[in-house]
């Protein structure tokens, strides 16, 4: 069962400017808008559809994860035969990486359109490819398959995906790392403290060691981020080394 529009309860001129937003952002008209709507609503909003259903993107962007996941796996498929499983799953994995879909995301401007009562300013970056994956839920409740797919075409692969660049793509720095580590026989370890400072959002600082030195330190808003800031650096301070080995 649906809900109505009337239930943001949004004034006709701010649903015409997001119904034009949402409109160029696509590149056709959307059809059914209050499931765009709740692709923007973030969880601190609270709000409920009839039958007292949380209402936030959060389902949505499970379903658009699976669909970008389907519409990216046949695009590789088709473009690159030669390819076997192992090879199509390390590709897809680098289209879809969170941090491309955040680089998405911040390029359509769509937390511009996030409903929230938090300010905009405290969310990560994760903000920005969560609600990309949410829109893209939205268009295959709202259009189906194909439009999903040509959404995906036009604002993905065509723009962004260049087969040769990806194939030299790092996905995870911290994975090039560990593995040198075990290849070379080396102690490692990732110490992990918090480091708040003057900052509104909770940093944690992290200190990548190996064999008992220091090489590399890093901050984020999350452990795995600082972890994977940390070993990106490491990685650049020691690739002479790692690219010989």
């Amino acid at each position: 069962m649906g809900f109505p529009n009337n239930i943001f309860n949004s004034h006709p001129k701010e649903d015409g400017d997001f119904f034009l937003g949402i409109k160029r952002i696509l590149g056709f008209k959307p059809k059914k808008i209050y499931v765009y709507k709740k692709a923007f609503m973030h969880r601190s909003a609270n709000k409920k559809d009839l039958e007292g259903n949380p209402m936030n993107y959060e389902r949505l962007e499970f379903l658009g994860d699976a669909m970008l996941g389907t519409i990216i796996s046949h695009f590789l498929y088709k473009e690159v035969p030669e390819g076997d499983e192992g090879y199509l799953t390390k590709m897809r994995s680098k289209i879809v990486s969170r941090e491309h879909l955040n680089e998405l995301g911040k390029d359509l401007n769509l937390i511009h359109y996030v409903e929230s009562r938090i300010p905009k300013s405290h969310f990560g970056d994760n903000i920005h490819g969560n609600v990309f994956e949410a829109l893209v839920g939205a268009i295959y409740l709202d259009r189906g398959y194909d439009y999903c797919e040509k959404f995906i075409n036009k604002r993905v692969i065509e723009p962004y995906v260049d087969i040769e660049q990806l194939e030299g793509k790092v996905i995870s720095y911290k994975s090039l790392v560990i593995e040198w580590c075990q290849k070379q026989k080396k102690n490692f370890n990732y110490d992990v403290y918090d480091d708040t400072g003057n900052d509104v959002l909770k940093h944690f600082a992290v200190k990548l060691s190996i064999d008992g030195n220091v090489v590399a330190k890093a901050r984020a808003t999350s452990k795995k981020k600082a972890e994977e800031r940390a070993s990106k650096r490491a990685y650049f301070a020691l690739q002479n080394k790692m690219d010989k080995s």
